[in-house]
């Protein structure tokens, strides 16, 4: 029994195309997967999670954040990078670590990616919603409470759900519909729309940094690193670690870059440049962002819904910026639930594609040529998750299971070094034994910074996924049915 658990699945099976109408259209290139990347990463992070993590965690040294979360971030998208030009195949981290880790543990992923990626899209379209409920109330346009927010939503202690009143977070649920219908026509013009998107967002922000940058007050920045209050997380050291665990969430879109790998013209050469080239513009964008947030208004004052807006509200000759930069947030978390759906509807393929979910899964339009299945459970769920849930009940247990997958790949690349030397790599991760272990331990370090809460969720999680492998994934795993199941090998050589 533990040796089936962890029989792996051999390269070549991973990289064989399914027959009798299971083909992705290959449709992205390099460029295309860059704004991918972008699009996923740019939005909900930089435009709501920026002002609480400052005013709650780090203070200035949010800058100190995004470096550690970005850090943790590059070392991953290095070990992801080797990852998806040697298997270009849908999946993402779970078919990484079907190849190397085992069933159990590539199971144990695609869970987890299935929280990221679904719980993600509805955490930002209540972002998404909250913008555009500011933004129709400067047209003096109003929207009744009942039908704009959650109807559950944390109470004093982190376990506790309350009842707020409102029915359904009707715009929420709207957008995820929108996405979904765009995500389930096709690749190419879900790539196409995301573009348009991306180069919005990427302006608005450049002119906020450009024009914010005049407004600075560098006694904002003072203290840098505010002292520690008593509490694990709340300032200080430990408080830009906890900081660097919640805009986490901000980085997760990277990820989804590798799950179009099956759909991309060249991937040996393109993944690469896609994963490392959105990562680095990102962080550097965020990094710029957060100091001129944090040096235009004192961080004490941006526990806000909309930060960014809020820092412009406080300069009267700035206030006109504020519609463009509703219009930058909007646009951005449209392409981050853009990206997102993408990604849950090809990790669902990819694991009923193995016969670990129903084979209905991984059912491909005949026309559009996308997992028109998937895409459209993703959809119903979200919307369903997002029209009845907070934002800050969801943010932090996105992140803790991307954290997750980020550390199994990254050690993932370590044991395939080892057990299959021989694979030919396209990309390799650059000084293996300090890349992949640095990655983990910061990875791991962010995991530890979140509340318990967030981990008991996250044990909760887990246990309904392990009842639903043993009692469906299990039995019906087309790797075992076919006696192919590849005990893991042992180590052979060392590189």
């Amino acid at each position: 029994m533990p040796s089936q658990l962890l029989a792996t699945k051999s390269i070549a099976d991973l990289k064989e195309v399914e027959p009798g109408g299971h083909e992705l259209r290959r449709a992205l290139s390099a460029t295309a997967l860059t704004l991918l990347g972008i699009g996923g990463i740019i939005g909900t992070g930089i435009f709501v999670l920026t002002g609480t993590a400052a005013a709650d965690h780090a203070g200035p040294a949010l800058v100190l954040s995004f470096v550690v979360a970005g850090l943790g971030c590059t070392f991953a998208g290095l070990c992801y990078s080797e990852f998806a030009a040697m298997l270009p195949v849908s999946g993402s981290a779970y078919s990484y670590c079907y190849a190397t880790l085992g069933e159990a543990v590539a199971w144990f992923i695609g869970w987890n990616l299935i929280l990221e990626y679904l719980f993600a899209v509805a955490t930002v379209s209540t972002g998404w919603a909250g913008y555009v409920l500011s933004l129709l109330e400067q047209f003096h346009l109003h929207i009744p409470d009942a039908l704009s927010h959650a109807p559950l939503d944390q109470g004093a202690h982190p376990l506790d759900i309350v009842r707020t009143g409102a029915i359904l977070n009707v715009p929420a649920m709207a957008i995820v519909a929108a996405v979904s219908i765009v995500c389930y026509i096709g690749i190419k013009q879900s790539s196409v729309f995301n573009s348009v998107i991306v180069a919005v967002k990427v302006i608005v922000i450049v002119i906020f940094i450009l024009i914010g940058v005049g407004y600075i007050d560098r006694a904002n920045w003072h203290p840098f690193i505010p002292p520690n209050t008593g509490e694990f997380g709340h300032y200080g050291w430990s408080g830009v670690m906890a900081a660097a665990a919640v805009i986490f969430f901000a980085y997760i879109g990277f990820d989804a870059v590798s799950t179009a790998a099956q759909e991309t013209r060249n991937p040996q050469r393109d993944m690469p440049i896609g994963i490392l080239a959105s990562l680095v513009i990102c962080t550097v964008l965020y990094v710029i962002v957060a100091a001129v947030l944090t040096g235009m208004v004192s961080y004490t004052k941006l526990s806000v819904p909309a930060p960014v807006a809020f820092a412009l509200d406080q300069y009267p000759s700035l206030r006109w910026l504020g519609l463009p930069v509703k219009i930058g947030a909007i646009a951005g978390m449209t392409s981050v639930m853009l990206v997102m759906t993408l990604a849950q509807a090809r990790i669902f393929f990819a694991m009923a594609r193995d016969g670990l979910l129903p084979l209905w899964f991984a059912r491909v339009h005949p026309r559009f040529r996308t997992p028109s299945t998937g895409t459209a459970v993703t959809g119903v769920a979200a919307a369903i998750v997002g029209g009845l849930l907070p934002v800050r009940i969801l943010g932090e247990l996105v992140s803790i299971g991307t954290l997750a997958a980020f550390v199994t790949v990254c050690l993932g690349v370590l044991v395939l070094r080892h057990t299959r030397p021989d694979l030919p790599r396209p990309f390799r991760t650059p000084a293996p034994w300090f890349t992949c272990i640095a990655g983990a331990v910061v990875c791991a370090a962010m995991m530890l910074s979140l509340g318990a809460s967030t981990w008991l969720r996250l044990l909760a999680w887990t246990v309904i996924g392990v009842l639903i492998y043993g009692l469906y994934g299990y039995r019906h795993s087309r790797l075992r049915a076919s006696g192919n199941a590849r005990d893991v090998p042992a180590v052979t050589t060392r590189s």
